[in-house]
């Protein structure tokens, strides 16, 4: 007899209806994937980064295909916050799922105002913090490879928000855990990783990088063993809830990241290769559960067996 799996699971104070969300820069505001699947079947989606002003972001080329993965150096490219609101939120509203908005500033200030703008919005469930941007004020380095730095931004936004915080953090450290920590003791909600690796790539018949930028963040399929360990030392630093990301393309991808004990995965790179990645992996976690006769999602999370051999 077949029964139907619970796949609902929490984000602190986020009830999902499942553990799948469409990752931020990937899935730009979600109306452009409207024609291509239900976002109500999705358990959130995160749009795009948004700054306090629209930006142009870095001059092409500016996506790379690498092996198993791709290059990009978007810079950040968005309508800014006012636009957003105005244009893009009035249609999210009505869907029946989760709109996470991802935000990024150039110093902490900015965060708490983007922050403060957001709160009381309707439509928006939650806020995401991507810090794994240059901090213009300190130099050019990136909030989120400093944890005093990276708790001072998180602190802001919780303290301008009244909706939950997930901090995005930064592969691109010696030891993510003590970013985790720092985050978590700030008041973040949850988090989620990895954020992509700094990599390049080279022409060889011209001789010149192949992104105007020089460098870019490589994602997809080639991170997904680095993520995935990054997950499983997160998952059992902080009591936070972790999301966990890199390289995610199917169904068993995101059970190895549940295993691990992220409570929920977040789908990029796969999306630019199939657009209904998404939906598809909420359909195979359904099977494998039913198949496996759990009945409960939670079931499976934080799983892993240490001593098995």
């Amino acid at each position: 007899m077949n029964h139907i799996s619970d796949l609902r699971v929490k984000i602190g104070p986020l009830g999902l209806k499942n553990p799948v969300i469409a990752a931020s820069g990937t899935f730009g505001y979600g109306l452009e994937f409207e024609p291509l699947l239900d976002l109500n079947l999705l358990g959130a989606f995160i749009v795009k980064g948004i700054s306090l002003s629209p930006r142009q972001g870095n001059p092409p080329p500016r996506i790379v295909e690498t092996p198993c993965g791709m290059l990009n150096a978007i810079g950040l490219a968005n309508i800014g916050l006012e636009v957003f609101l105005r244009d893009k939120l009035p249609r999210l509203k009505n869907l029946d799922t989760h709109v996470i908005v991802n935000i990024y500033g150039h110093s902490v200030d900015e965060y708490g105002e983007l922050a403060n703008a957001l709160k009381g919005v309707d439509g928006i469930s939650a806020v995401e913090v991507n810090i794994s941007c240059p901090n213009v004020a300190e130099g050019g380095m990136a909030f989120g490879t400093d944890p005093q730095v990276s708790a001072k931004v998180t602190e802001k936004v919780v303290q301008n928000t009244d909706k939950p915080v997930i901090v995005k953090l930064s592969p691109n450290v010696t030891d993510i855990r003590l970013i985790a920590r720092a985050v978590e003791d700030a008041g973040a909600h949850a988090v989620s990783l990895i954020n992509t690796l700094t990599g390049m790539a080279v022409d060889i018949d011209k001789r010149i990088p192949k992104l105007a930028n020089i460098s870019g963040g490589l994602s997809g399929p080639a991170i997904r063993p680095v993520a995935l360990y990054m997950v499983h030392q997160v998952v059992r630093t902080v009591k936070i809830p972790v999301i966990g990301m890199g390289g995610i393309m199917d169904c068993r991808d995101a059970l190895e990241f549940l295993i691990a004990g992220a409570r929920a995965v977040q789908v990029g790179t796969a999306n630019f290769v199939n657009p209904t990645a998404t939906v598809d992996i909420i359909s195979g976690l359904r099977e494998y559960c039913d198949e496996q006769g759990i009945e409960d999602i939670n079931e499976i999370i934080g799983s892993l067996l240490l001593e098995c051999r």
